[in-house]
């Protein structure tokens, strides 16, 4: 058996009610899209490639106004191949950040084109921050104390949702403290204080 880590997301998502490949699109973007993302074209093939083996099955909804759609359903094995491969070790991630590479070398621009680079940048994540925020919070009202239970079905969904919330956060510090060090005078002397 030969499934693909977007085959896994899309077998979660399955595992936790029916889907058609449109609502699995849209479910990449929120809550996954600030850590695993896939093009719409992408999602149909891997299901097709999870049902060659056994792992979804479909049936036709007929839309009499509208093209006909599939509804896809995690089967048995699919379930099974899911339970086994969420526990599996984790390979090291390859980390490839354009961002940070150009990071790197920042001090070659343009002071004022870096500013707005990097300004552009926290707005950006300052709204991907505030967009999860609102979410967690609605989880937290509709769902309360389930959320922390980890055999909940929604357990998974805030603990991810929780990291996201983390890794905005972290970056809109690091943006407004690239853009505070951009806009200070030029030190005679620095002074580096320590990160750790």
């Amino acid at each position: 058996m030969r499934v693909s880590t977007l085959g896994y997301a899309l077998l979660g998502f399955l595992a936790a009610r029916k889907l058609t490949g449109y609502d699995l699109a849209r479910l990449l973007r929120e809550p996954l899209g600030f850590f695993w993302t896939a093009r719409h074209s992408q999602i149909y093939p891997e299901l097709e490639s999870l049902r060659r083996q056994g792992l979804v099955r479909f049936q036709v909804i007929v839309q009499p106004t509208r093209p006909d759609k599939k509804l896809y359903t995690i089967t048995r094995a699919g379930r099974a191949a899911l339970r086994k491969w969420v526990t599996e070790p984790v390979k090291s991630p390859v980390q490839r950040d354009e961002e940070l590479l150009k990071t790197f070398s920042i001090q070659l621009g343009d002071p004022e084109e870096a500013a707005a680079l990097y300004t552009d940048q926290l707005r950006i994540h300052r709204d991907l921050l505030q967009r999860h925020r609102r979410l967690a919070a609605s989880l937290e009202r509709l769902q309360g104390k389930t959320l922390l239970d980890p055999r909940s079905p929604q357990f998974g969904n805030y603990a991810t949702l929780r990291r996201g919330i983390g890794y905005e956060r972290e970056r809109v510090a690091w943006y407004r403290w690239i853009l505070a060090r951009l806009s200070a005078p030029k030190p005679r002397t620095a002074k580096i204080r320590r990160y750790v």
